[in-house]
């Protein structure tokens, strides 16, 4: 299955099955539509990601301003890093290498429970 199926495939997924925290939480179909250029480069990439990746790192980190926001994106993010192979040190460096603030950390290790 294509990289670009398995997206899909969550994102159907993460519309349906992702926990309401409050009415105010950032949905999974957001967070999945402005990282979406960043999935090459989190898989196969090198050097600095595509400008089209950072643009959506930087709309996801105006769209997360609350607890709920930062607990919902990260636990997306990571069902999505668990479903894909992302090479680790892009994931963790694509904040910085967007010159960008990520509101959290691009993994499949991450602990989305430091958000409350």
């Amino acid at each position: 299955m294509s990289i670009l199926k398995s997206l899909v495939t969550i994102s159907v997924l993460g519309i349906f099955l992702t926990p309401r925290y409050s009415e105010s939480a950032i949905s999974c179909s957001v967070v999945l539509n402005d990282l979406q250029p960043c999935v090459s480069y989190l898989t196969s990439g090198s050097g600095k990601p595509p400008q089209t990746c950072c643009d959506g790192v930087r709309r996801l980190d105006a769209a997360t301003t609350t607890s709920a926001d930062k607990k919902a994106a990260c636990q997306c993010i990571k069902s999505v890093a668990n479903s894909v192979t992302v090479k680790p040190e892009l994931a963790k460096a694509l904040a910085s290498n967007c010159n960008a603030s990520m509101p959290v950390d691009a993994s499949s290790t991450v602990d989305c429970n430091t958000y409350v």
